[in-house]
């Protein structure tokens, strides 16, 4: 059996793998990178959707990962401002928890440590009289309104898997990496279709593990030196819920228990409420929400606002891992969200390297990639280039924040067969590329057949062409977020109609 041999082989195809890939292909390296289901399948799709700071990390003395966080907020924005967008949090003050002059020094520090260009600072909001305190219990009369960016995770994770492709890294979806053995070239990869069973080789020189949740498993495959080290598996649960209000402002809750939660408007017609901090022991393709966290997300919430929240008004939940670097913290919201990078190159210290990511967030999936880049340049020597992605946009992303609706305003007028929620909602998943969903098309007819609310067939033959959609679960939950708005019936139909046509 003959095998491809690449400098770098990733396995993992979530942000941090996706945003490797991307950053090592950009440098002229060789790159492999493999999933073993879909991009952005695990943790990447089931996060509270923010690019953010983490104001509570400084409660916790986490400094440099607030500020590193802080930083890429605006550097993101830029580079993908389609996806992402600013977004300003109400924080109510709560009597019985944090003093307010607590949170006024936490959130100065907060306005200042990232330097903050794009987005506007902190300000003090009378509830009483302002509309953004209109859902709240009138007990809550005073609140601090500050900024951080929301952002669609998983199409993050797709454009930096297809921007890496793009440059010229091997992408392969539905392959697992079976196993993997080091020898005097480099590391001998052995990798089986999830689909049809089929096998093939690969080498790469570094060996790259970012597999999150499956870590530990996937390091009983891998032939390295024993640890001790091991990721801490936190479940992350969240609840979607019918629009609890009108405005375009969302909230951040804190709770008796010292957590904090999120009420954040989601997919202009509902509302996200998340998250929790929940140690998991189990299999990570198994994680689902329990009662009991639907009973806390509930009540922490109906502690604010006047609409009481009820398990009865859920559309929606999902839970997500955070596979965090077990740091021996007691309480699973204590443990760091930092990420860390360890390096095996065997027993002489002279090997082909084995590097393991624990941790890490969403937000600085850049620096991470750069932080691994940094690590493996000893044994990369035919690197082209250094540090390139913090000015480079990602597809889509091509023009400035601020003419996110001269771009929908664009997009209708040149195709006026589209009304103005389909032609946002293009902008919004694809930006500049919205015009290549629709190449083509003078008319409505030629859209396609249309499988359910403003999903055509364009669109779905554009994702399964460019972006490795294959079912209807990618399309519907880690394309478009349409699963929301689909019948079963219309789901049914739409995985009827991939089976016939690819």
């Amino acid at each position: 059996m003959t095998s491809t041999s690449y400098d770098i082989a990733i396995i993992g195809g979530g942000i941090n793998g996706c945003g490797i890939a991307r950053d090592a292909a950009g440098r002229g390296l060789s790159v492999l990178l493999v999933e073993q289901d879909d991009l952005a399948n695990g943790t990447s799709s089931a996060s509270t959707k923010l690019i953010h700071g983490g104001l509570r990390y400084l409660e916790y003395y986490e400094f440099r990962l607030v500020r590193e966080s802080l930083r890429e907020r605006e550097v993101l924005l830029r580079a993908a401002p389609h996806i992402i967008w600013p977004l300003r949090f109400i924080l109510p003050h709560h009597k019985g928890l944090r003093p307010s002059w607590l949170i006024r020094l936490g959130l100065l520090l907060y306005d200042n440590i990232g330097g903050r260009k794009l987005l506007p600072p902190t300000t003090r909001v009378d509830l009483r009289t302002d509309a953004r305190g209109k859902p709240l219990k009138e007990e809550f009369t005073v609140g601090f309104e500050y900024s951080d960016c929301w952002v669609i995770d998983s199409r993050l994770v797709v454009l930096n898997g297809r921007d890496a492709a793009r440059l010229g890294a091997d992408i392969r979806t539905r392959t697992r990496c079976t196993g993997a053995r080091r020898n005097e070239n480099g590391w001998q990869l052995a990798l089986a279709d999830t689909a049809t069973g089929a096998t093939s080789e690969a080498r790469a020189k570094a060996l790259v593990n970012v597999t999150g949740p499956w870590l530990n498993q996937f390091m009983n495959t891998v032939e390295h030196r024993p640890t001790t080290e091991r990721i801490r598996m936190v479940k992350g649960s969240h609840i979607i819920v019918p629009k609890l209000y009108d405005h375009d402002r969302a909230y951040i809750f804190q709770n008796a228990d010292s957590r904090i939660i999120f009420a954040i408007p989601y997919e202009r017609a509902f509302t996200l409420i998340g998250t929790t901090d929940v140690d998991y022991q189990g299999d990570p393709s198994e994680v689902a929400i329990e009662e009991s966290e639907v009973d806390y997300l509930c009540r922490a919430a109906s502690e604010y606002f006047t609409t009481p929240i009820t398990a009865d008004t859920v559309v929606h939940a999902y839970s997500g891992i955070r596979p965090l670097f077990d740091d021996g913290a007691s309480d699973a919201k204590a443990a760091t969200r930092d990420y860390i990078l360890k390096t095996d190159t065997g027993e002489s210290g002279s090997e082909p390297p084995l590097l393991s990511i624990y941790g890490g967030k969403i937000t600085t999936y850049r620096k991470l990639a750069e932080s691994v880049l940094a690590k493996l340049a000893p044994h990369l020597p035919n690197t082209t280039r250094g540090e390139w992605t913090e000015h480079e946009h990602l597809p889509g992303g091509d023009f400035a924040p601020d003419e996110f609706d001269t771009m929908v305003e664009k997009l209708c007028t040149q195709h006026p067969f589209i009304n103005d929620d389909h032609g946002y909602r293009l902008i919004r998943n694809y930006g500049t590329e919205a015009t290549a969903v629709l190449a083509g098309t003078t008319s409505e007819n030629d859209l396609g057949h249309r499988f359910g609310a403003d999903l055509y067939e364009c669109e779905v033959r554009f994702l399964l062409k460019n972006e490795w959609a294959r079912t209807a679960e990618d399309i519907l939950w880690r394309r478009t977020n349409l699963g929301l708005v689909f019948s079963e019936e219309q789901k049914n139909e739409l995985q009827e109609w991939l089976n016939a046509n690819s």
